[in-house]
């Protein structure tokens, strides 16, 4: 579903990515885990273009996002032609990004109606069975400031799987929530794992990466350092960097 091979990207003088490759297949659940500034949320970034490649390609379910030129540099399609092949993937972030103005439903049909024309009389029962699915059909009139941060981040879940992606990218979603709400994003994760939803995932909680991830990546200093199935590099990470960080971390 994603293909994406040596890539790099920098900001000025600071190269975050340097030469990243990852494959992502259909029905995969992979966690990319690391120390704060690896390049992991740089990358997801990259993969749903909010940001630009300067070199390497990115290919999205067989169809070419970023290609690289003969001189080396990363070269992209038409806009419309970005706007279809993003439109394959869903992305939750770190923030929680809900209209204010808007209820929960409103929220989660907006995208619908606007970008893909869905009729309101379509859209509405299929966002009240996502809204269903998180466990938040009882606050569908509800505006953002009365909800958690926990049920903010469940609703934006719901709001990305309205558009349908075949691809769902997780930058960090429990970062902003206080410990006790983490749980319940973490369970509707687990959820679409579980129904064999494809995910990239970045995050921090280790749990979730050893438990519903069937690989890890660990990125430091812009590179894949190392990769592969959760359980073996749970219990026995190959390389010194990878234990250094797991040390700290359980």
């Amino acid at each position: 579903m994603i293909v994406a091979r040596d890539v790099v990207k920098s900001f000025g003088d600071n190269l975050v990515l340097d030469q990243v490759s990852l494959t992502l297949e259909k029905g995969e659940v992979v966690a990319v885990i690391g120390p704060s500034g690896s390049g992991k949320s740089t990358f997801l970034r990259c993969l749903i273009h909010l940001e630009t490649i300067d070199r390497g390609s990115i290919d999205i379910a067989g169809n070419s996002l970023a290609r690289q030129h003969i001189d080396g540099s990363s070269e992209y399609p038409p806009e419309p032609e970005i706007r279809r092949i993003c439109g394959r993937m869903g992305m939750v972030f770190q923030s929680f990004n809900l209209f204010p103005h808007m209820t929960v439903l409103q929220n989660i049909i907006e995208a619908p109606l606007t970008v893909k024309k869905v009729p309101r009389d379509v859209i509405i029962p299929k966002a009240e069975a996502l809204l269903g699915k998180v466990g938040l059909l009882a606050k569908r009139d509800n505006y953002p400031t009365r909800l958690s941060g926990g049920q903010k981040q469940r609703v934006a879940i719901a709001r990305a799987l309205a558009m349908e992606p075949d691809i769902m990218l997780f930058d960090e979603p429990t970062s902003a929530l206080d410990p006790e709400l983490t749980g319940e994003v973490l369970r509707t994760m687990r959820q679409l794992a579980e129904e064999r939803m494809t995910m990239l995932v970045v995050t921090h909680e280790m749990g979730f990466a050893r438990e519903a991830a069937h690989r890890v990546i660990f990125m430091d200093q812009g590179r894949i350092v190392e990769q592969g199935p959760a359980a073996q590099f749970f219990h026995a990470p190959q390389h010194e960097r990878s234990r250094a960080f797991l040390g700290q971390m359980l």
